[in-house]
């Protein structure tokens, strides 16, 4: 073994988040010998709370799984019939009604969030990663080393720290003074029990449904586990989930109020609000600047979210940020100076980040803009032509 080699397998790395970026990371450097730690701010994996199914892409979030030695037990639990899709516009006119074969795979198929995070977990050594550990502080040191510091008292010195904590990253600031955007559009996130209420998922089918209308939208997304993950999109103010005066910590009376915004939509859209159970979840949908970049500093940088947040709505978010993960990897595995692999990976990863956030740009203006569901549908069409 070369001597280059084992310094690099005695760096100390830390990546500062545990979401499937984080995770990733980790996995593929452990698959090569190479060690490092996850800081994670929660107490234990809240994985599962964060989000619903996700859809895995063939060049990005599959690639990453092939890298990280995951890629048949994720063929063996993936939905591949969930990559169905329905378009509806507000009245309940059918715009596309996409089914997929269960038995052809194809290039997109859903998995939980939860679910990939447990892949990745078992797959790692179990003090690879840190529960209950926020960072408040990393303070650049001579010769690219980084001291941080933790709000329970404890403190790391690294070789290199990788950012994965997300769209407020505590470590971005070190590299830029960009700041996560408000996009113009807050969601409202509810869940519906499949087995309760078999007509709403008949009408969703198995993959997503989307009904567009009135710069709104009323998203719905069948997850493994028996719920239905609806959205409730509204192209409004920043500060309008604080003025709404919808009391989201009451149910039924959020509920009431919310069916009032929807008044003359579809019934059958409206039965993701009737059907919900108590749990509602208000969130600001945030981006930051198309084409971020910034300039090279040694022993630092940033992977996910932490480096190109962008609305959710192209489905993006999680496949870019274990594509960076893999990237990032794969870099310091191929190269014996750690500051040139993460120089290109950066190069690398702000290209096709900047391409990324600009489709997942022009299909949010697409989805509350009027006459959504056409001009939905004719971007699918040209994109499947």
């Amino acid at each position: 073994m070369s001597t280059a080699a084992t310094n690099k397998k005695q760096l100390r790395i830390a990546i500062i988040g545990g979401g499937p970026g984080g995770l990733t990371f980790a996995l593929i450097l452990q698959k090569h010998g190479i060690q490092s730690v996850i800081y994670e701010r929660e107490p234990f994996d809240t994985n599962t709370q964060r989000g619903g199914s996700l859809d895995l892409h063939e060049d990005s979030g599959q690639f990453a799984l092939k890298e990280a030695g995951l890629y048949e037990q994720f063929q063996s639990i993936a939905r591949y019939e969930g990559e169905d899709f329905r378009l509806l516009d507000k009245t309940g006119k059918i715009y596309m009604d996409e089914s997929a074969d269960a038995e052809e795979k194809g290039g997109r198929p859903e998995i939980n969030r939860g679910t990939l995070c447990d892949l990745l977990l078992n797959d790692l050594q179990p003090d690879c990663i840190r529960y209950n550990y926020k960072l408040v502080h990393a303070i650049p040191l001579a010769n690219g080393k980084h001291e941080l510091h933790f709000e329970n008292g404890h403190k790391d010195t690294v070789d290199l720290v990788i950012g994965a904590d997300g769209a407020f990253s505590r470590i971005r600031p070190l590299l830029t003074n960009a700041i996560a955007e408000y996009t113009g559009i807050s969601m409202i996130e509810l869940n519906v029990e499949v087995e309760a209420h078999p007509d709403l998922a008949n009408f969703n089918a198995r993959g997503k449904l989307f009904g567009l209308g009135d710069n709104k939208a009323i998203m719905g997304q069948l997850n493994g586990g028996g719920l239905i993950k609806a959205g409730l999109c509204f192209s409004v103010g920043q500060e309008w989930l604080d003025t709404c005066g919808i009391p989201f910590d009451q149910p039924e009376e959020a509920k009431r109020q919310l069916l009032d915004h929807f008044d003359d939509w579809d019934e059958s859209l409206k039965n993701y609000i009737r059907y919900a159970n108590d749990t509602i979840l208000p969130r600001r949908i945030y981006k930051l600047p198309i084409g971020l970049q910034w300039t090279r500093k040694p022993g630092v940088t940033l992977i996910g979210d932490a480096a190109h947040l962008m609305s959710p709505f192209a489905g993006e978010g999680v496949n870019m940020a274990m594509l960076d993960a893999a990237e990032l990897a794969l870099a310091i595995i191929q190269n014996d100076d750690v500051d040139k692999a993460v120089g290109e990976y950066e190069e690398k990863m702000f290209k096709y980040s900047s391409k990324s956030a600009e489709e997942s740009d022009y299909s949010l203006k697409i989805i509350f803009s009027e006459n959504a569901a056409t001009q939905l549908k004719g971007m699918f069409d040209q994109y499947m032509s």
